[in-house]
């Protein structure tokens, strides 16, 4: 009896273990569906009006723009990725933080890569600078490149290594959804990207992050 007790009990702390690392899939995508709504009306209203008052206010910021470039952003977490697991390979085991640091890595480089040679390919939104010069701000599909703007690439760079923190630390969800409100924020202020830009950017990159945690969980479980 103690055996079978034992055996129920067990049972049931596998099934809530379950339930708790399940990817909460309705209300994904309710937020999802929210998050499209609030991309349609920013495109739609604001996106434009935007950009032509940000126009030229951070034009003397152009290094920043350097600095922090997407291809500068890729190189250092590639660089953090492979020196995490050299020391795997040399030390035989990481940290938790440093397992989670790796992850938020690599799922940030291939998140980018998804959005950078398919999304902004499909969408085809041309960038604020084409905009402000004339072009339509109308989504071209299948017409798309990399220089395209929409869903922003610096979003989901961020999004999806922050995206993993916040499954992995809860703690950390305050200070990173700070942080990734100020790229925004530059983002759109320096004229970068458009407001539905960098929500899509951001919904697209957290979503990667938060999914690449709940599987990294369940494995480790």
């Amino acid at each position: 009896m103690l055996q079978g007790s034992g055996s129920s009990q067990q049972s049931g702390e596998s099934a809530l273990e379950g339930k708790t690392l399940r990817f909460p899939v309705l209300r994904w995508l309710l937020s999802l569906l929210m998050c499209m709504l609030v991309v349609a009306v920013a495109f739609l209203y604001f996106d434009v009006p935007i950009a032509h008052h940000f126009e030229g206010i951070l034009a003397p910021a152009g290094s920043l723009a350097t600095g922090f470039a997407s291809v500068i952003l890729l190189g250092v977490e590639a660089a953090v990725a492979l020196a995490l697991v050299i020391i795997r390979i040399t030390r035989g085991h990481l940290s938790p933080f440093r397992e989670a640091t790796a992850l938020a890595c690599l799922t940030s480089i291939c998140d980018y890569a998804i959005n950078d040679n398919m999304l902004k390919l499909l969408f085809g939104v041309p960038n604020p600078a084409a905009v402000l010069h004339g072009t339509q701000h109308v989504f071209n599909l299948l017409s798309g490149s990399s220089n395209s703007s929409f869903p922003s690439g610096h979003m989901v760079l961020a999004g999806a290594f922050a995206g993993v923190f916040m499954r992995l630390y809860r703690t950390s969800i305050l200070p990173l959804s700070a942080l990734l409100l100020i790229a925004a924020v530059l983002l759109i202020a320096g004229n970068w990207h458009f407001v539905s830009d960098v929500i899509a950017g951001t919904i697209v990159g957290i979503s990667a992050g938060l999914l690449a945690g709940y599987v990294w969980l369940a494995h480790s479980t």
